[in-house]
Formats: structure tokens, sequence, C-alpha cells
């Protein structure tokens, strides 16, 4: 059989062997779903998996009878994505613990354990983990429980839709413009039934790429694993394999079966056949930037914390009161004008004007009259500008104003400065570029505003025909496969290294604070007007 993909043609000759190593998601046919079904008026449409917008994950309503099932369909793994929850309706008791009927159960992994398959789980109480193993024998009905995040349409794909069964999700954000080419309904932000579409992955003896066969493919193959040595194919890794080795297997060298798309090729050298050398894993600090301006899109940047230029303050905008308590510092007094008018409620309390200028003092607490009750609220202590004098006022907390920094350093500053001495988010321009990166993509943005310190994960790479520089390349935002040769490392100690500034997709924006914060609690809200 011959067939083409992808404009590469490849032949599947009688009696050739062919290793699978997956199944993959190659696209997904979408329906409009009304209470969980098709709706009768609805064309299905077919989406690529790098289709725009953030989805929220439904809760499929039919059960799972035992945790062999649960293995067997739903994904479980060590990243982020690969750790689904359950509910049992009925107690499940255990040797040393009782699992009540409703309590969260989150799959952590598979392992062996005396010769049992378990599964690793973990239950919440009081903010408190508690583990324990489940055998795969272990039956009853388990349903999954409602997800809050957020997913792309690739991360469904990969993670959240269980093998033979279908996904319903509903539309979270469109991250982009409808148009004519949309094959969704204008404005659509209902649900959508997911079918997906597989293909299977395979290597061949005699290639050193991977080998997509679509699962339509007419041909027929024969069952040969247990009279055949596996071992003498290759054995493809993503990233994210390589990651999970100890750091006692670094370095090693690693030959590119298949490359990042064009649109992440941002090094030269991660062509499809390539050898690499990975000098070692680790997890490294960026500071989340996105560009200032008031209309969309918006552009998305992770700097460095060896960037090598220098930055000036623009003046950060706060549309309430209590903003201004957050951003105070003790290292310099904020001072703000006002853009918008507050009349105050209460007489105790000042109202204000457009191009009032204030001074940040500090939080308070006091009694006022309102409605001719007394009551307890929050407000801003501080001093009015008048000149050459200064007022005291007090502002409510409450207060929905807005207000713009007044910037009185000229000081230029490093990166590391401004992450040690100012909290973020923190609004700078590029002064000096950094002259150490060929293309200082940050350096022509006229604003950029600081959000927050993000740590992810990294590998450290060089060419392994011309080790002179080596790269650092994010593990969860670089789609590649390698498969590890067995060539010895010249030298363990890797040459010198280059970083980029990254400029990452509105997705990867939000993927990226979603990953960081999920494990914080929300910040407080600001205090409500009395009533």
């Amino acid at each position: 059989s011959i067939y083409e993909r992808f404009g590469s043609e490849c032949c599947l000759s009688t009696g050739e062997v062919i290793k699978v190593i997956g199944f993959k998601i190659n696209k997904l046919i979408a329906s409009i779903c009304e209470n969980n079904e098709v709706s009768q008026f609805s064309a299905k449409v077919e989406l690529p998996l790098n289709f725009p917008g953030l989805y929220k994950v439904v809760a499929d309503k039919t059960p799972y009878v035992s945790i062999e099932e649960i293995t067997r369909k739903v994904s479980i793994g060590p990243t982020r994505f690969g750790h689904p929850c359950f509910y049992s309706p009925e107690d499940i008791k255990l040797a040393n613990l009782t699992i009540k009927r409703g309590e969260h159960i989150t799959f952590n992994s598979v392992e062996d354990v005396s010769g049992t398959m378990v599964v690793n789980c973990v239950v919440l109480r009081n903010n408190q983990s508690h583990s324990f193993t489940l055998p795969l024998s272990q039956e009853g009905k388990f349903y999954e429980c409602e997800d809050d995040q957020i997913y792309t349409l690739k991360e469904i794909a990969e993670w959240k839709i269980p093998k033979c069964r279908n996904r319903i999700v509903k539309l979270s954000n469109t991250l982009h413009k409808w148009d004519s080419s949309n094959p969704l309904p204008e404005n659509f932000d209902g649900c959508l039934i997911l079918t997906p579409v597989y293909e299977v992955q395979a290597v061949m003896k005699f290639r050193k790429d991977i080998v997509r066969i679509l699962s339509d493919l007419d041909v027929e193959v024969k069952d040969i694993t247990d009279c055949y040595d596996v071992s003498s194919f290759l054995q493809p890794l993503s990233l994210e394999d390589v990651f999970e080795r100890t750091s006692k297997e670094f370095p090693v060298v690693a030959q590119i079966m298949e490359g990042p798309s064009e649109s992440q090729k941002s090094f030269k050298f991660l062509d499809t056949g390539n050898e690499i050398i990975i000098y070692k894993k680790y997890q490294a600090t960026r500071v989340l930037a996105s560009e200032i301006r008031s209309d969309s899109p918006k552009r998305y940047f992770l700097i460095p914390m060896s960037y090598k230029g220098k930055f000036k303050r623009r003046p950060r905008e706060f549309p309430t009161a209590y903003d201004l308590e957050i951003a105070r510092s003790e290292k310099e007094q904020l001072h703000v004008v006002a853009t918008k008018a507050f009349d105050s409620p209460h007489k105790e309390l000042f109202s204000v004007s457009v191009g009032d200028q204030f001074l940040v003092q500090q939080c308070q607490t006091s009694e006022v009259l309102y409605k001719g009750r007394k009551k307890l609220i929050d407000f801003l202590a501080c001093e009015q500008i008048l000149g050459d004098t200064y007022k005291k006022v007090l502002l409510p907390m409450y207060m929905e104003g807005r207000f713009v920094e007044v910037i009185h350093d000229k000081k230029q500053y490093q990166l590391s400065e401004i992450c040690k001495e100012f909290r973020l988010p923190f609004n700078v321009k590029v002064s000096v570029r950094d002259l150490s990166i060929e293309q200082d993509v940050v350096a022509a943005v006229p604003g950029l505003q600081f959000e927050e310190e993000i740590t992810d994960s990294y590998l450290l790479i060089s060419s392994a025909s011309s080790p002179v520089e080596s790269w650092e390349i994010p593990v969860y935002r670089l789609n590649m496969c390698v498969h590890l040769l067995s060539k010895d490392v010249q030298t363990a100690v890797p040459p010198v290294t280059k970083t980029k500034v990254e400029e990452i997709s509105e997705e990867q924006y939000y993927m990226v604070r979603r990953y960081e914060n999920q494990t914080l609690r929300s910040p407080p809200r600001p205090p409500k007007k009395p009533t």
C-alpha cells in the first residue's frame, strides 16, 4: 500500500515489520451540543488541533466500572495534565483509610507493587493530602469530577479525551475575532461534542523518522509482538520524556526524529535528522511580560533573568484606591494623579476631581456615618498636593476612580534589579537593548508590563556537529521528538550558554499564567461599598 502524507510518500510493503508506538488524535469532528446531545440543526465541522480558543471540559456523565477501565481509557502521567479526578457514589473501604462517597480522588501514576498493578492516588481533606493506592481490580462506579481549568484543543486531544469516548467542551475564550473562515457560528459561546479522528504512530526498520498512518488506511496487518525482537527498533522520545530521565543520565547525544514546526523553529540546527547534545535538565526563571496597549492583539514575552538590556520605568495605572494600597512600597512614596472623578458618600472622606494629585500613605480603618448609622470601613490615608503645600485626605478603599503614576525616577534598571526592588506588575520600556542577542524582540516594543516571575522546565542543548554554543529550549512549548544514540559526549561541560527572549502566543500566555498560579490562592477582593 502506498499513501501520501504532507507531500511525503510512504510505502508499506508486504512483509514490512512496523512497531506501533502510539495512537494520536489527528483532528476533531465537532458538532454543536444541546442538552448533552448533538443538535439536530448542527452540521459537523472539522477542527484542526491548532484551532484557536480556550475550552472548559464538561464532566462525562457515563461512569467507569473499574480502576482498570480508567487506566486503560484515561491518560495518567507525570505532566500537569495527567492527574485526572474521579469520585465514587459509594464509600471505598481500604486497610487504613475510608474514601467517603463524593470525595475527589486524584489519580497520579500507575505502578507495579510486588506484582500487583496499582494507581497512586490522593484525597484532600482540610487542606491536607492523604495518599493511598487502588488496585486495578477495584470495581465500582467512578465518575469524572468537574474540571474548572481551561485548555487548548491540542491539550484536550492529547490528555482529556478518553479512548472510545467523545468529549463535550464549552468555549471559554475565543482568543480571536470571528471571520468567514471560522467553521463555528458567529458569537458562538456554547458547547461542542468532539469526536476524535486517530492516526497510528509507528517506526519502521529502515527509516529514522516517525511514520504516521491514518486509521482508515485500507491495509491488513498481523500482530507479531510475541515472536519479534522489538528492541531493534528506534525508541522515540518527546522532550517531556527526556526531561523525566534522572539528572545522572545526562549529558546524552540524540538524533532528531521529528523537528519542531516552522512556526516554532527559532533554532536553525533543530531540523529532522540532525544530532544534538543534551547536557542537562533544570528549572529556570523567566519574567512574563505583555505589551502595553489598549487595543488587541497584544504581544507576550518570556524574558530570561540573564537579559543584559536596561529598562526605564513607565507610569502604572490603578483602577481603585485598593490597587494603590497593593502597589505602595516602603522604598519610595507612590505619587499619582486622578484621571476620573469620584464623589464620596461620607463627609469624613474626600471627593476626588480629575487632576488631583496625591502621595499615598497607608491603609487605616475608621467609623463613618452612612444613612444615619455608623459603619466601620477601610480607607487610604493620602496627602493631596496643593502647589507647595499638602493636605491630609482620606480615600475610601472601595473607591472606583482612575489613577496614573507620576514617575520621578529616571534611573535605568537591569531586569534582576527590578524584580528585587519592586513589586510586580511593573511598567517599563527598553532603554538599552541587549547587544548579545541577535534579535532583541522586546527592544522595539514601546511599553512592557512585567506581570510575574515564572519557573519553567528547560533542556540545555547544542549542535553535535559544532558545539560552540548551547541553548535553553522549553520542554513544554517545543514539539519535537528524538531518539538517544549510544555515542560518548566529548565534554560534559556545555559551551557558553545563549538565551533568547521568547515571544509566545496568547494561548501560551494563558497557559503559562494558569500553570504558575494553579497552586496559589486567589488575591483578596477589594472592599465593597457599604450598604
